[in-house]
C-alpha cells in the first residue's frame, strides 16, 4: 500500500473529520466564552472591587526611558491578563463539565444486556473436575 493511499484512508476516516469538525467548533466556542468572560462578567466583577480592569493590572518592574532622543518601553508584569486568562480557562472548564454532564443525564441510556451461560466444553468440566479434586486433597 502506498504512503499516498494510506494517508488518504486516514484523513477521510470518520474520526480525524470528527476531530477536526470538533476542533474548529472549539475555536469557536473559546471566542465566544472568552467575550463572555471579558465583556459580561469580568467589569460587574470590577466594580464591586472598586472599578479595577483587570486586563490593566500590572507590576512595572522598570520605568519607561527615554535615552537619546529614542524611547524605551517599560518592563511589566501583566498579572491582570493571567487573571482574565485564568477566568477564562475556569469558566471555559465549568461549561465544558455541565455540557457533558447534560449529555451523560439525557444521553442514550445504557441498556444491560443479559449474559447467557455458555455450556461448557469437555475440557472446561474436566478442569473443574481436577480443581474440585485438588481443594478436596
Amino acid at each position: 500500500m502506498s504512503l499516498l493511499k494510506e494517508f488518504r484512508d486516514f484523513a477521510v476516516r470518520g474520526n480525524v473529520i470528527d476531530l477536526a469538525v470538533a476542533v474548529i467548533i472549539g475555536g469557536a466556542f473559546g471566542k465566544i466564552i472568552s467575550s463572555l468572560v471579558a465583556d459580561v462578567i469580568m467589569p460587574p466583577i470590577g466594580l464591586l472591587l472598586g472599578g479595577v480592569n483587570f486586563t490593566d493590572l500590572k507590576w512595572e518592574m522598570k520605568a519607561a526611558e527615554v535615552i537619546d532622543g529614542g524611547s524605551i518601553a517599560a518592563v511589566t508584569l501583566n498579572y491582570g491578563s493571567f487573571l482574565q486568562v485564568t477566568f477564562d480557562f475556569i469558566i471555559v472548564a465549568f461549561v465544558i463539565f455541565m455540557v457533558i454532564k447534560s449529555i451523560n443525564k439525557f444521553g442514550s441510556k445504557k441498556q444491560e444486556i443479559p449474559v447467557a451461560e455458555a455450556n461448557p466444553s469437555n475440557e472446561e468440566l474436566l478442569l473443574t473436575e481436577i480443581r474440585d479434586l485438588l481443594k478436596k486433597k
